[in-house]
């Protein structure tokens, strides 16, 4: 069976075998691990495309038996599709415009098309930026003005955008016949979206890094606990209410520490921080927010941290959080659970799909509780055994969740399904 697989990013197996040098593992991870597994099936042949804008030319290259293909623009797909002839095409997200114009392409030359949904573009754009103020979510003009000339990331601005992906992926959907997901939350979504296709579940295979090498073990952190944050640059991830939790657990433990993997907000300085206080309002009302908390001095900022770096920044903590507004099955989860780091979590999406509350992790209710957030965070600290047994637990269960055996047969058996249905 050949399967053609177009993706939203440059994967690092398609950089290498275009002849690209970055070859990043920050993100992507769930691509990166499924296409992985399904590698060593003889019966399968993959065709793996993304389009990056930045390039001017197509590049084309094969690597492990997978043949790549990086394009410029998405006016190519249909060609592609024609000259490879897959019999099935697997679109892995839903809102970005290639998505839409390989279905289209894939509609008006009979191949049969799955849609892997991501995450749920429309319940991200409602809770966007849930608990940040009204102040720093509205542009001026003079702010419009600026973005135009220096790009930033305006509150406003990013809200439209997600809006517009919001509206690309609910088209898409509509226009669907087969669908994978993996939890509750998605298979509601689906179910309104796109209520005559058929939905197959399917979870997720992470990065390889994260099945081999040391586990997570507690230490003794004394006044000093290390709790990492895997994201924080947007206001979905929540950053906002992670700092209101922070007093009250440093009342506890006054050297406490927050680690945030990505890049910390923008400092040029005095004079130019002005500037880049209206470029980048959340940054802006972040830094304003632990200061006035007096909370800045146990914040820090990794940076983008590659797969070897950021398995090891899961076992320097002693906890990890995931206070997003929204999720579907993030990645970033199951690498902690698959190490065996104990987890407090928001109840958000399909987070409570992946993690059992009080068995192999802990959620809190409202994502914008800090209360129960820092309640939820002291408890876990202040276990005898300093949560390894729900790191345990949740080791196990990421185990089978993400399983690299079973998801790329339960993905083959997908794929065989449809091909079989949609061939005359």
């Amino acid at each position: 069976m050949h399967v053609f697989w177009l993706v939203s990013m440059v994967l690092p197996q398609a950089a290498l075998a275009c002849g690209l040098d970055s070859a990043s593992d920050v993100s992507g991870g769930w691509l990166t691990g499924q296409l992985t597994a399904l590698q060593g099936r003889k019966d399968l042949q993959l065709t793996v495309a993304c389009v990056d804008g930045r390039r001017r030319k197509a590049l084309c290259g094969t690597r492990d038996d997978v043949t790549y293909h990086i394009l410029p623009e998405t006016g190519a797909l249909p060609r592609l599709l024609r000259e490879a002839r897959p019999d099935l095409v697997h679109l892995w997200g839903t809102e970005y415009a290639a998505a839409s114009a390989l279905l289209e392409a894939a509609r008006e030359q009979n191949i049969p098309a799955l849609v892997g949904i991501q995450g749920v573009m429309q319940d991200c754009a409602a809770h966007l930026c849930d608990g940040v103020p009204e102040a720093y979510r509205h542009s001026t003009p003079l702010d419009r003005a600026l973005d135009r000339l220096i790009p930033g990331v305006q509150l406003d601005k990013l809200q439209a955008n997600f809006n517009a992906l919001a509206q690309s992926e609910a088209a898409l959907l509509g226009k669907a016949r087969h669908v994978t997901g993996r939890t509750a939350f998605d298979r509601r979504a689906v179910a309104a979206l796109a209520p005559g296709a058929h939905y197959y579940p399917c979870n997720e295979t992470l990065r390889p890094l994260f099945y081999q090498g040391p586990l997570w073990h507690p230490r003794n952190f004394g006044r000093a606990p290390v709790l990492l944050l895997s994201q924080g640059n947007y206001p979905l991830k929540n950053l906002h209410t992670v700092l209101q939790a922070l007093p009250a657990i440093l009342e506890r433990w006054p050297d406490a520490r927050l680690r945030i993997a990505g890049w910390p907000p923008l400092d040029k300085g005095p004079l130019l921080r002005p500037l880049v206080d209206r470029l980048f309002p959340y940054q802006r009302y972040c830094r304003r927010l632990a200061a006035r908390l007096g909370a800045s001095g146990h914040i820090r900022y990794t940076g983008p941290l590659d797969a070897a770096a950021m398995r090891q920044a899961y076992l320097d903590a002693d906890l990890f959080l995931l206070p997003s507004l929204s999720e579907n099955s993030p990645n970033s989860l199951g690498e902690a659970m698959l190490l065996g780091l104990p987890c407090v979590a928001s109840a958000a999406g399909g987070i409570p799909d992946m993690l059992t509350d009080g068995v192999e992790g802990r959620l809190y209710g409202a994502a914008l509780d800090s209360d129960a957030l820092a309640r939820t965070v002291t408890e876990v600290l202040t276990r005898p055994d300093g949560g390894a047994a729900l790191g345990l637990a949740a080791r196990t269960r990421a185990l089978a969740t993400h399983d690299p055996t079973t998801n790329a047969a339960a993905l083959w058996g997908i794929y065989e399904t449809i091909v079989r249905e949609e061939t005359p």
